[in-house]
């Protein structure tokens, strides 16, 4: 006897729901063996953090899940502070930067005897900038500070035509 075409394809035989309930178990199965191994390379990943709060323990699958969430927030806070303090370093950098700059051009303009109507605008906006930049980057106490060079010392604008 040949076997019957039903012994050798129980999937014709089984209804959509009934396919549904045997698939069921090893897709959870599947899902539940993701979540572990994802888990585990938290524990494995975070090992020495670990250590440092509890060590010689044996953590459980919660316990490594709500520290590896309070690290990553100490994380995200460390690297806050962090771009916020280079902002401020790159905002002073930026003025201190500004105001060397202006203490050139007052130097190079204060060293030609003629005034043209030019010269003494570019002096005028000059100190203006040189104000605001100065307030922020120089302490009272800082010997640096900046020049400045009054319009009756100032001479024309250099230019090399």
């Amino acid at each position: 006897l040949a076997p019957s075409a039903a012994l050798l394809e129980p999937d014709n035989l089984l209804t959509p729901k009934e396919k549904n309930k045997l698939r069921k178990p090893v897709v959870e199965k599947m899902r539940r063996d993701r979540i572990n191994s994802s888990i585990e390379q938290l524990k494995l990943l975070l090992e020495k953090e670990f250590q440092r709060h509890q060590p010689n323990s044996k953590l459980e699958k919660a316990d490594i899940l709500e520290m590896t969430v309070s690290y990553l927030k100490q994380q995200s806070q460390l690297q806050i502070k962090t771009a916020a303090s280079f902002h401020k370093s790159s905002q002073f950098d930026f003025r201190e930067g500004y105001s060397r700059c202006l203490q050139e051009a007052f130097h190079f303009l204060s060293l030609h005897k003629v005034r043209t109507e030019t010269q003494t605008k570019l002096l005028s906006h000059f100190q203006k900038s040189q104000s605001a930049a100065a307030e922020v980057t120089l302490s009272p106490g800082n010997p640096s500070t900046l020049k400045q060079a009054s319009p009756k010392d100032t001479s024309t604008l250099w230019r090399p035509w």
